[in-house]
């Protein structure tokens, strides 16, 4: 039988302000190099330079240099728990909103995203690395849930993802968030291959089983709660 449709996600945004769901900023380009010293990563500003030389002969004091806007890549891999449990009290709706706004962010600082789905249907690449696209949280809206919680493979399947990516495309600040109410038996381990690991734990405030927070203290992890 096929799993039920939950509700579409825009009427579950989350918020991201103090005490609720955070996202990270941009990378930073590098700072502006002194005068007449040039740092890796820039080039000469020729505008600037000639303005600071004036009619006197050009000297290396005078040279000026601006940062090149190149910086090491960005990829957020999205694991997304669609199991049966996750279509209770709306959390899949909100865990699909989160996700939306993960996909929309990345689309808007230029970084790169994957989105795996995991529940009764197995483990399924809805989105393979690559650059986000605003377009691309539509792909949750007809998402269903239910059965189980197939979280180890899930993990397991997120990792062989991050070390193809990392082999073809070299150096990546890689993220890994695990959006998930935490009601699984499994004893997962944690993920080797991602710099920067979060979970967003969607269980009940008020009935917790805290299996999510157990397991951010175990792993090393960010816990935090999501934002309804």
């Amino acid at each position: 039988m096929a799993a039920k449709k939950s509700l579409g996600h825009p009427s579950r945004r989350p918020r991201n302000g103090p005490g609720s769901w955070r996202w990270p900023p941009p990378q930073n380009l590098s700072a502006p190099a002194a005068p007449g010293a040039r740092h890796h990563g820039t080039a000469i500003a020729w505008l600037p330079t000639v303005v600071a030389k004036g009619p006197a002969p050009l000297q290396r004091t005078h040279l000026r240099y601006q940062p090149i806007a190149v910086r090491a890549g960005r990829l957020h891999c999205i694991v997304l728990d669609t199991s049966g449990s996750m279509r209770q009290r709306g959390r899949l709706a909100l865990a699909k909103g989160h996700a939306a706004f993960m996909i929309e962010q990345a689309a808007r600082q230029g970084e790169d995203v994957a989105l795996l789905r995991f529940g009764g249907q197995g483990v399924e690449l809805l989105l393979p690395p690559g650059r986000a696209r605003l377009s691309g949280s539509q792909r949750l809206r007809p998402l269903g849930g239910g059965g189980g919680t197939p979280l180890a493979e899930a993990l397991g399947q997120a990792d062989r993802l991050l070390q193809r990516t990392l082999r073809m495309n070299g150096s990546v600040e890689s993220w890994l968030w695990l959006l998930t109410d935490g009601r699984s038996l499994e004893r997962p381990r944690k993920p080797q291959l991602p710099q920067h690991l979060v979970i967003v734990d969607f269980d009940d405030r008020t009935k917790t089983l805290g299996r999510c927070a157990a397991w951010a203290a175990q792993w090393g992890a960010d816990y935090q709660r999501a934002s309804a």
